[in-house]
């Protein structure tokens, strides 16, 4: 893989902009000359030719009575050229084939057809056009009728009922946190479990299996850099984390399928970091960042290629499940502090690095973080309440909470230390560095 250079929020230094000069085409000498502003006069045309059409004349129609002319112009020579073809093709008739003529088409009773021109149509169609618009604005118009007495306790009763129907299976012990968010409309507490159980369904059409026997140029070492580095472009260019979970499962998607050189990784990654930034931000980075924050290893033809191969293998299917969408729901049904979240939010990260979690569930790896949170931040372990909205028990995954422990205390090097860092930060209120638990500890009481 070859090294990056990334500078403080994604800008070179001054003194690299400074040296770009830009080129211009005047010489030196033409530049040396003194200005005048006198134009050459315009040559008039020559006489019994067509007059010059000014600069942007026909698409500005700066001269509109002009222009009107010389159509009208054009029309009746046109009218007048098609006359006399066919006196013509008429005179050139033999007079012995008359009399065949006059028994097709005798003289005083050929049709007369209407001719219907270029502008009847147009009006015909746009009086046309123009009679549903007039009859939706009468329809606007008109003075809105309030709903009767009656007609409104019918309407409540019915989402009344509707309510009902969708919280009646919920249990007495849970905490029914879409029923508090019915009213919010940007909350849609009437699909959201229907949407994660979507979600779940969907994680089967998007496993990833071991593929790192197949890599024989990359190893586990090599994709840990990959994603530390990504959690960094992340970082500098102020990312929301979605990016960076579709990015990285991109990743491990396309090399489920795909054998690739160890100089291509990065290259891999950078594609996959933009296709994300398309699919999750309101206002991407440029293909050119991407290009500066790989050092210039590669050309904008390459990330260019190297994002459709991508989205080719995946099959344009970017509506990934991703365990970051998972634990901020689970958080919030569990209602949980913002240091709680963002301490889940360290340890999920965390376990990207980690080869080993590819494999696994993204709603159980959400799970595991939240209570791994919980646990160091002296609440208790998994409640009725999460066990019904995330769908899952404990002992489904226990062993995914013991691994993602088993993660946290490894010793840290040096050369994987930006998510470390990242949550050291008091933005993030300092959770990478709250004491980590045994498993003996985790585990007891759960």
């Amino acid at each position: 893989m070859k090294s990056s250079k990334i500078f403080k929020n994604g800008v070179p230094p001054l003194s690299a902009l400074e040296n770009q000069k830009g080129i211009s085409t005047r010489s030196k000498s033409a530049s040396m000359l003194p200005y005048s502003n006198n134009k050459r006069k315009a040559e008039a045309s020559p006489p019994g030719e067509k007059r010059k059409r000014s600069a942007l004349g026909n698409l500005t129609n700066a001269n509109a009575s002009n222009v009107n002319q010389v159509s009208n112009e054009k029309k009746s020579k046109v009218h007048v050229q098609k006359t006399f073809t066919r006196n013509r093709a008429i005179s050139s008739i033999p007079e012995e084939n008359e009399n065949i003529l006059n028994s097709i088409c005798p003289v005083g009773k050929n049709p007369v057809t209407k001719i219907q021109t270029r502008s009847s149509k147009i009006q015909s169609n746009v009086s046309e056009c123009l009679l549903p618009i007039a009859k939706s604005k009468e329809d606007f118009l008109k003075p809105l009728r309030r709903l009767t007495t009656s007609e409104h306790i019918e309407l409540k009763t019915v989402l009344d009922q509707k309510n009902e129907n969708v919280c009646k299976n919920i249990p007495e012990d849970v905490e029914d946190f879409d029923k508090e968010n019915w009213n919010d409309p940007f909350q849609v507490a009437i699909y959201a479990m229907d949407i994660f159980n979507y979600l779940k369904e969907r994680e089967k059409d998007f496993i990833v299996s071991d593929y790192m026997h197949k890599q024989i140029h990359l190893s586990k070492w090599m994709r840990a850099l990959l994603v530390d580095w990504m959690v960094e472009v992340q970082e500098c260019f102020e990312l929301n984390h979605e990016t960076l979970y579709l990015a990285v499962k991109l990743v491990d998607t396309y090399l489920c399928s795909k054998v690739i050189q160890k100089d291509s990784l990065q290259l891999l990654g950078a594609a996959s970091l933009l296709i994300a930034c398309k699919f999750d931000e309101r206002t991407p980075p440029l293909v050119e960042d991407f290009l500066y924050i790989c050092d210039g290893a590669y050309k904008q033809k390459e990330l260019l290629t190297m994002e459709m191969q991508v989205l080719k293998t995946i099959g344009f299917d970017l509506s990934m499940p991703l365990s970051y969408r998972f634990l901020r729901r689970y958080a919030r049904c569990a209602k949980v502090s913002m240091p709680i979240l963002t301490l889940a939010r360290f340890i999920l990260e965390f376990s990207l690095m980690d080869y080993g979690t590819i494999q696994l569930s993204d709603s159980k790896l959400a799970c595991a973080a939240l209570f791994i949170a919980m646990r160091m931040s002296k609440l208790k372990g998994w409640n009725k309440t999460l066990e019904y909205f995330s769908g899952y028990k404990f002992d489904e995954f226990d062993e995914i909470v013991l691994l993602l422990n088993n993660g946290l205390h490894k010793k840290p090097k040096e050369s994987l230390n930006t998510i470390r860092n990242k949550y050291s930060h008091k933005i993030f209120h300092e959770v990478a560095k709250i004491p980590l638990m045994t498993n003996a500890t985790l585990m007891n009481d759960a």
